[in-house]
């Protein structure tokens, strides 16, 4: 499987969740702790699962990676359940089942933070479309997974991050400076089981 094909200089490994490997990844609490454990999944092997119940905390990394050498960014996620009554677009309903984000720092120029978030939506209805936060005009929403379609299934994603950064905020960026997840639940006071697999940078986004 290609997600344990992590010995190659063309990818850079950021979450080596598969060999159980939390080494170099931080919480950031912003409303309660969602719970983040190392469980064994009986066909993938080890998944990170993050609980969520009225919490909104992530885990990050930080990592400088080269996005002229490796620019894609590849994933995999799982959900239990999506959301019920939502609007994603406003403060009230900034809540996901499951993300996955990057972020250019702007350094001592705070203000200069760029950050993309791609999330499971769990709305059906904004499956490949994409929004400005409700929280800050300096992140963007990608919903690459929408509602309860694929619910209970590993989905596996890939993005050309050079490409995003560009379409999204028009910065022809070389880097990137922080990876993060979080399974978020606090706006809506709802729960959400999620699982994460290995997360890592490649040269090849086919």
């Amino acid at each position: 499987p290609f997600w344990l094909n992590l010995s190659l200089a063309s990818e850079v490994l950021v979450g080596n969740f598969q060999a159980g490997d939390l080494s170099g990844w931080k919480y950031k609490i912003f409303n309660k702790k969602t719970i983040y454990t190392i469980q064994k999944d009986n066909v993938f092997g080890n998944l990170l699962v993050a609980n969520s119940y009225k919490s909104a905390s992530g885990m990050y990394r930080k990592v400088t990676v080269d996005l002229n050498k490796t620019p894609c960014l590849n994933w995999s996620w799982k959900i239990d359940n999506v959301l019920s009554g939502l609007d994603e677009r406003t403060k009230a309903g900034d809540d996901y089942p499951a993300r996955i984000y990057v972020v250019l720092s702007g350094g001592v120029a705070i203000w200069n933070t760029r950050t993309i978030n791609y999330v499971w939506s769990s709305n059906v209805n904004n499956i490949g479309k994409n929004w400005i936060s409700a929280y800050t005009n300096k992140a963007v929403m990608v919903s690459l997974q929408g509602g309860p379609d694929n619910k209970g299934a590993l989905v596996f994603q890939k993005r050309n991050i050079k490409k995003d950064f560009l379409k999204y905020f028009k910065k022809n960026t070389d880097h990137i400076d922080v990876v993060a997840l979080m399974t978020d639940t606090d706006n809506s006071g709802q729960k959400a089981t999620t699982y994460y697999g290995n997360i890592f940078f490649s040269d090849s986004c086919q």
